[in-house]
């Protein structure tokens, strides 16, 4: 995007790496530049889930290194209300919510969107992600991050054009390689820091112990496709579609050698189905209902079209195409079927590098139905 000198941008500081070389970057093309630090958790567990405590320092280092005034803001609440509840609630109903799309819609591209420039005078504001913007006939389009390998476009999906014409991405055309060779440069103390993801930064191994401090053990039977209980599960909302690790079903031959992989969970029962095979045909969907979907450019859409899209983050584009339903749902049908489809994620829609939308996966529409 062109260069807007004495603008001021305020950029959302995490402490990591991507937003500190966004900061700089933007500071070179003459912007004036301010960061803002959310603290989206109140570490109370003592648990230590959190580092929000180090990531302030590391924000803290990082603007006194590049001379930017550092403000700072306690979104705990808003996340409680607006994001935390609403992935237990999801949880609790045997889906797998994504904390990062819903973190993102709510907190950074609203309350702290809305908090810039309302009260701190922003013209825009910046967030580190790998994703760009593109101005085409007065329209504003999202596109996908240079590096394909770290788009972040998957997770942005909610925005809209108001927004989008007040956010900056400044390493959307990099790759994360640059980024950290850059940081390493420019002597940042953060240059080798790991990225973060998931809710408050929790990663995947954390995140079971994580959700039992809130969500009670609710254990149940494991039972093959054929009915044959082969295990106990803790509770339903504990495990995700096409899961294999963690089962505690590993020693079982079953018909064949092979793994076992969750291929449905049946809430009312309280059992978790699996079968054997992360390519089984069970675990394959020729399509899915969608809610929840938002278009960035809505204008431009008439029902039915062909398209790209994403079931999940990091996943290769597949072809789809896309049925009207009523104003709440909407049909997707795979050209090939589709492994470990996943109520409560996120389907995310292409043409080419544009991020058109996307919507929250309702229910699958399974290969094989039981």
């Amino acid at each position: 995007m062109t260069i807007k000198k004495n603008k001021k941008v305020i950029v959302a500081m995490s402490g990591g790496v991507d937003s500190s070389v966004s900061a700089w970057m933007l500071k070179k093309q003459k912007y004036q530049v301010e960061g803002l630090f959310m603290k989206n958790w109140e570490e109370d567990d003592q648990e230590g889930y959190c580092n929000s405590t180090q990531d302030l320092l590391d924000a803290e280092n990082v603007c006194e290194k590049l001379n930017i005034h550092l403000h700072k803001i306690n979104f705990s609440l808003e996340y409680w209300e607006y994001v935390f509840k609403n992935f237990l609630n999801e949880h609790k109903q045997g889906k797998t919510p994504n904390p990062d799309i819903l973190c993102n819609k709510e907190i950074k591209f609203n309350m702290f969107l809305n908090y810039s420039i309302q009260e701190l005078q922003a013209d825009y504001i910046a967030t580190g992600h790998y994703a760009r913007i593109k101005k085409i006939n007065e329209k504003y389009l999202l596109l996908k991050g240079t590096d394909l390998n770290k788009d972040q476009s998957y997770f942005l999906y909610t925005l809209n054009k108001i927004q989008l014409k007040r956010i900056l991405f400044p390493i959307g055309h990099l790759k994360k390689k640059q980024v950290r060779n850059i940081a390493r440069k420019i002597d940042l103390k953060n240059s080798e820091k790991k990225d973060s993801t998931g809710i408050c930064f929790i990663g995947p191994k954390k995140l079971k112990n994580f959700l039992s401090l809130y969500l009670p053990e609710n254990k149940g039977d494991i039972v093959t496709i054929a009915g044959q209980v082969v295990g106990k599960h803790n509770g339903i909302f504990f495990y995700t579609l096409g899961q294999r690790q963690g089962l505690g079903i590993g020693g079982i031959k079953g018909e064949y050698n092979i793994p076992w992989y969750v291929v449905e969970k049946n809430i009312k029962k309280n059992i978790l189905i699996v079968a054997q095979g992360s390519y089984n045909r069970y675990l394959m969907s020729v399509g899915l209902i969608a809610k929840n979907v938002n278009w960035i450019n809505s204008d431009q859409l008439s029902f039915p079209f062909s398209c790209m899209a994403k079931t999940r983050y990091r996943q290769k584009d597949i072809i789809c195409k896309i049925e009207y339903i009523n104003n709440k749902f909407i049909r997707i049908l795979f050209d090939l079927p589709v492994i470990a489809v996943t109520p409560g994620q996120s389907i995310v829609f292409y043409l080419s590098e544009i991020c058109i939308g996307g919507g929250i996966i309702e229910s699958r529409l399974p290969l094989l139905s039981f």
